[in-house]
């Protein structure tokens, strides 16, 4: 595989998470009810939300908005002052750790998502699969060396 397939793969699992989660959490935020897609209130009791919200402006922001401009930053690689403040991996671009940061977000939803519900479904085992292969394609050594930065030696 090369490195342009490589990165057009992670290109495309987190557009895909993102696109995803841009029309279920911008459909919560809108029908806070659950009703717009079919997700009684009930299905809160164990949780400290009253309704979806807060979880429809998380799901929206944290895994629709940032893997979209992810793409974006995967594709241009624009530096920013901002985001290397977060980067713990400083011998890599930044929007190559926040692909790894969107994965473990996922995986951290899921987990408080199967928590609050008491309950598996097989939604949740196909976006853990998500956040697993999207580790695994960050994590390629193709995908690694076209994100480490020039100059920076290796930690």
């Amino acid at each position: 595989m090369s490195t342009k397939a490589t990165r057009n793969l992670l290109v495309a699992l987190l557009g895909f998470l993102g696109v995803g989660a841009l029309g279920g959490g911008g459909m919560l935020t809108v029908s806070p009810s659950g009703k717009l897609i079919g997700m009684p209130l009930s299905m809160l009791t164990h949780s400290p939300f009253a309704d979806f919200l807060v979880p429809g402006l998380l799901l929206f922001t944290v895994l629709g908005v940032v893997p979209c401009l992810l793409v974006v930053a995967l594709l241009k690689k624009p530096e920013s002052t901002f985001a290397d403040r977060l980067n713990v991996f400083q011998d890599m671009h930044w929007a190559w750790t926040g692909s790894i940061y969107v994965a473990f977000a996922l995986v951290g939803w899921l987990q408080l998502q199967m928590t609050f519900l008491n309950a598996v479904s097989w939604l949740h085992t196909g976006y853990m699969l998500l956040a697993l292969v999207i580790l695994f394609v960050a994590l390629l050594p193709k995908n690694r060396a076209l994100y480490q930065k020039s100059g920076v030696a290796n930690q």
